[in-house]
């Protein structure tokens, strides 16, 4: 009864990190399209941004496994906090010297200290209990990530989209407290939301420091990585992860783009459901739209796209138990390619609302692909994770080249891109409802 007690104060705790980098993970997003325009930047470059923070999941994820073993879960993850408070405080100098490169460097720290609370965290969460519930465990956690995840775009909409940015132009024309007054606010969007991350995760860092976590997993592992590249289904999960990844964050960070390609600005504006939805969502935050710009008008429904990865991680969480879990991942890939062929084949509203609907079948890949890519490797699993981890970079490699397509044939054409992503998640999780593959070795937890 104590151990129980334990593990699910333990989840709790721990799932309060899942919110936390769901949360950050998306407002990155809000701040591109913000980017693009201050830095006059081109669908590519302002990928690059992504590159910058999923690049670290790619630099540092083996280098985090390595430090927990060395210094334990509880401190790696207090070191990974702090690490990210130390990110969202560098935004303070970025914003008030508008330097582009300040930016780069705060998003590469701030990811730091998220991969190093990916690569304990999500093992962690699949041993606390048996191996069987691990997928349906790791969905339920992930369900709360993405609560972060559907709340930021409305941060990301009402507090760093809703004002117009000026143009170089624009902005050389002012003199004197005019220049200074519009600099201070265009610096205040963005350093107010990441100042008062750093406050909330510092606190989330003390909790910890006095929090009593059980000892579930081997900090001392006895497998190496040249056992860990031996394992196929292994290395084909962090495949699955890297096109995961790289798919979800492609169409997360162009989604207000993309709206935009499509002249969507007067229909939403001429559809009273679709105004009263936006409005009822601002005032919930005690925002108003009255001379908003367009970005943070269509910045609202990108909600909705992050909602349905929530609701369907819920979902999943239940579904995984009374189905295969390679089924679940190879039906939900399926409903994905097919909503994001209706995307590129239609206009308007529809186009929309396909698009935004394939949140929802994104929501169990991750921690679906995750557990079946562990399942069974015992001594390895914090190797693997440290593996799986470092696949997150699909995050900073596919969206720059969405980007570049996108520059070159446009959005409709680029789409195709994401579906191969979905294509071979769809193979991964076809392969894991025909194969069952052998444990490394008998491990008790």
């Amino acid at each position: 009864m104590n151990q129980e007690k334990s593990y699910r104060s333990s989840f709790i705790l721990l799932t309060v990190l899942f919110f936390l980098w769901g949360f950050i993970t998306v407002l990155v997003d809000s701040l591109i399209p913000r980017l693009r325009e201050l830095f006059t930047l081109s669908y590519f470059q302002a990928g690059m941004v992504q590159f910058a923070f999923f690049g670290a999941y790619f630099i540092l994820s083996i280098p985090a496994s390595f430090i927990l073993s060395k210094i334990g879960y509880k401190r790696g993850i207090i070191l990974g906090l702090i690490t990210m408070a130390v990110g969202c405080l560098l935004f303070y100098p970025a914003a008030s010297y508008r330097e582009f490169s300040i930016f780069m460097l705060a998003y590469f720290i701030l990811a730091g200290g998220m991969t190093v609370l990916q690569v304990a965290a999500n093992p962690y969460v699949a041993a606390l209990g048996s191996e069987d519930g691990a997928s349906s465990r790791l969905n339920l956690s992930q369900a709360f990530n993405s609560v972060g995840t559907a709340i930021a775009p409305i941060i990301g909409a009402l507090y760093i989209l809703s004002d117009k940015i000026k143009t170089p132009e624009e902005i050389s024309s002012l003199v004197g407290a005019a220049k200074e007054t519009y600099l201070t606010a265009e610096a205040a969007a963005v350093q107010t939301p990441f100042i008062g991350l750093a406050i909330f995760i510092g606190l989330i860092a003390v909790v910890f420091f006095f929090a009593k976590l059980p000892k579930l997993i081997s900090e001392e592992s006895t497998g190496t990585y040249a056992q860990a590249f031996k394992q196929k289904n292994l290395m084909l999960g962090v495949l699955g992860i890297f096109f995961y990844v790289g798919a979800e964050v492609a169409i997360g960070s162009y989604l207000i783009n993309y709206f935009l390609d499509m002249n969507l600005v007067p229909l939403v504006r001429d559809s009273s459901v679709m105004m009263n939805t936006a409005n009822f969502i601002a005032n919930l935050f005690q925002k108003s739209l009255d001379g908003a710009d367009d970005k943070a008008l269509l910045g609202i429904f990108v909600l909705f796209y992050w909602t349905g990865a929530m609701v369907g991680r819920f979902v999943g969480s239940y579904l995984t138990t009374v189905m295969k879990p390679g089924k679940v991942l190879g039906v939900f890939a399926t409903l994905a390619v097919t909503l994001i062929v209706i995307s590129m084949s239609t206009t308007g509203l529809v186009s929309m609302w396909t698009i935004i609907a394939v949140g929802l079948f994104n929501s169990i890949m991750f921690p679906t692909i995750f557990t079946l890519a562990i399942d069974g490797l015992g001594p390895l699993k914090p190797k693997a994770s440290g593996l799986l981890c470092t696949a997150i970079v699909g995050g900073a490699i596919i969206p720059p080249l969405f980007g570049l397509l996108t520059d070159n044939v446009g959005f409709k054409t680029a789409l195709i891109f994401v579906i191969c992503c979905y294509g071979y998640i769809l193979f991964y999780g076809l392969k894991n409802t025909k194969s069952k593959h052998k444990s490394v070795t008998e491990y008790s937890l």
